[in-house]
């Protein structure tokens, strides 16, 4: 059986040096909008850095929320998740256009992220705006997610994504950050991982459960700090098991 996967980072936050480094080993990126990291500068910088090297480009939108990173739950009302994801994706939309390029997916960042995995009303916003904002663009969640289904419901294509650097609750859902154990801080267990989404489609959780995780693509935080690293070795050992890494572009 031929497998292939995509390999995406999320990009733009923090470090551009990074992010230039971690280029050569994913086939995606999703970029901060600057709602919670990056600005109009370091969107169109890294949109340039994906043109040249050929990386498919995505929109990461997120709560208003430099402060926690976007990674505080603030409520927020769906016609407002709404609202404020159209204007990320775009903002983001029309730089990729400006530079001759094509947006190509849009994954949600931080709380917004796990909110919409679990709360219908706000998938439905944001899969509402992803339509609304070009019906062309893959939509890409937590696998199993309200998300994936709100995405579905409204025709857009859905990717479900896994992480390779982080842990899992028992019904699938990412354990939260405040947990001592929620992040993979070695490479041979983000490899490992990674490869069991991708050949089993099944993961241990962080109590050992098995977990369903049929992936499409796999992330790396790219303000992680074992952010290069992991990414270099998975790209290794992806190559190395026979799986070809793709961004699914034409």
């Amino acid at each position: 059986m031929n497998l292939s996967i995509d390999i995406n980072a999320d990009l733009g936050e923090l470090d551009a040096d990074l992010d230039a480094a971690m280029m050569p080993f994913i086939s995606s990126a999703s970029i901060a909008c600057g709602f919670h990291a990056g600005s109009p500068t370091r969107m169109r910088e890294t949109v340039l850095l994906c043109l040249k090297f050929g990386v498919a480009i995505g929109a990461h939108p997120s709560y208003y929320d430099r402060t926690d990173f976007g990674r505080r739950e603030l409520g927020l009302d769906a016609d407002t998740i709404y609202s404020l994801t159209l204007y990320q994706i775009g903002a983001l939309k029309a730089m990729v256009a400006a530079e001759g390029g094509r947006l190509r997916h849009v994954k949600p960042h931080g709380a917004l992220y796990n909110r919409s995995a679990v709360d219908a009303e706000a998938a439905h916003a944001v899969a509402s705006a992803v339509r609304d904002a070009d019906a062309g663009l893959v939509l890409v969640g937590l696998y199993g997610s309200k998300l994936i289904d709100a995405g579905s419901t409204l025709g857009l294509t859905t990717w479900a994504e896994g992480f390779a650097d982080r842990r899992y609750t028992d019904n699938g859902l990412l354990l939260p950050r405040s947990h001592a154990a929620a992040l993979i801080t070695e490479t041979d267990d983000a490899i490992a991982q990674a490869l069991a989404m991708v050949k089993d489609g099944v993961i241990p959780s962080v109590n050992g459960h098995p977990v369903r995780m049929a992936v499409d693509t796999v992330c790396l935080h790219g303000d992680g700090k074992h952010a290069l690293p992991f990414a270099a070795a998975l790209h290794t050992a992806f190559h190395a098991a026979g799986i070809t890494i793709t961004s699914g572009q034409a």
